[in-house]
């Protein structure tokens, strides 16, 4: 066994890589090994010779298997400081320029009109993209046999089981998340509810999905004048002008009475817009004073409160502010059209240095 140990031992030393070790194991300690064969002539054996024979050819499998552990490791290390030798980096060379992502339109709009509406005193409420049959239309005062009710303008989850089962749908407004938050914290209140909303339209102005903000706020005394003077303070600070011109022209809206549509006076001389120039007037969004049944929907007294609401698209104030022709282009993920219209990631808008100012 002395001879077979020295031989194994130098073998292992000897060896330079992974492979010869693993053929140096088969050999020795393998299933077939040399030592193994060896170790099953023990049964052949007189019980006094077993006896010594036996505690050496263990001791001699342990010692062969923890060398060639052993030699593994060196080999291993050796090719490791091989490697950092030969590969290394000179971190005082300057840095690789990296493509620097940037801020969709939809996101940065959201948070520029989030930001005028916080310094009017405005909360941002949020709610279910998946809304209840009774959410999205009965608690704002939209009769059943209205057309946005059907299949053909709203994406429908599910059909009515029964009364403890009501239909679902896509929310075709964020108009729901008003009834929410009038159950949710009463009267006086002043939220506005940003987010997705959906409408079986498309088109160069419509898409399937499409992003809304409305904004509600009820009060005692509240009237038209405040709509008014809301919604020009909106315009001026979202558009980043001193003066705009708004004209509101009556209309009707089941949730509001009275309704107006508000249009902004503007022009598009050498086809940019100019907000408060020019003859031409522009649809921005739609207004209202809040319909005492919807009042009473979201659990508020409509003989002691009132209140206005309006429904911007943020879609829409993107095209118009930074000149976007296509709104199908929006959602698209074409990465040159991202990189052209997109933010800074650092760009926070903030009304004291201008909400726009590195785009």
């Amino acid at each position: 066994m002395d001879g077979l140990r020295e031989r194994y031992l130098s073998e292992i030393a000897a060896a330079t890589d992974e492979e010869s070790l693993e053929e140096l194991r088969v050999r020795a300690v393998g299933r077939k090994g040399e030592i193994s064969l060896r170790m099953r002539e023990l049964g052949k054996m007189a019980p006094e010779e077993r006896k010594v024979a036996g505690p050496e050819l263990n001791a001699l499998k342990q010692e062969i298997t923890s060398a060639l552990m052993a030699r593994k490791s060196e080999i291993a290390d050796a090719a490791l400081d091989e490697r950092l030798r030969t590969e290394w980096l000179d971190v005082t060379l300057p840095a690789r320029s990296r493509p620097s992502g940037t801020v969709h339109p939809v996101s940065q709009v959201t948070e520029e009109v989030t930001a005028i509406f916080a310094d009017m005193g405005f909360m941002v409420a949020e709610g279910p993209q998946v809304e209840s049959d009774w959410h999205n239309f009965d608690a704002l005062n939209i009769p059943a046999e209205h057309p946005t009710r059907t299949e053909m303008d709203t994406f429908y989850m599910s059909h009515a089981v029964d009364q403890a089962h009501p239909p679902h749908v896509l929310r075709t407004h964020t108009s729901p998340v008003q009834i929410r938050a009038m159950k949710r914290l009463g009267a006086p209140l002043r939220v506005i509810c940003p987010g997705r909303v959906y409408r079986a339209d498309y088109d160069q102005t419509h898409t399937p999905m499409f992003h809304q903000i409305e904004g509600l706020a009820v009060d005692r005394d509240i009237s038209m004048a405040n709509l008014k003077w809301c919604l020009e303070e909106f315009c001026r600070a979202f558009f980043e002008v001193k003066e705009v011109q708004l004209r509101f022209r009556a209309s009707h809206f089941p949730f509001t009475e009275p309704s107006a549509e508000v249009d902004l006076r503007c022009s598009w001389e050498g086809g940019r817009l100019k907000v408060s120039e020019g003859d031409s007037w522009m649809e921005i969004l739609g207004s209202g004073m809040v319909h005492p049944k919807v009042l009473r929907a979201g659990g508020i007294d409509p003989e002691r409160w009132q209140g206005f609401a309006f429904g911007i698209g943020i879609d829409r104030l993107a095209m118009l502010k930074y000149g976007m022709p296509d709104l199908r282009a929006f959602f698209e993920s074409d990465l040159r059209w991202l990189k052209h219209y997109g933010f800074a990631a650092l760009d926070v808008p903030g009304l004291h240095r201008g909400l726009s100012g590195a785009a």
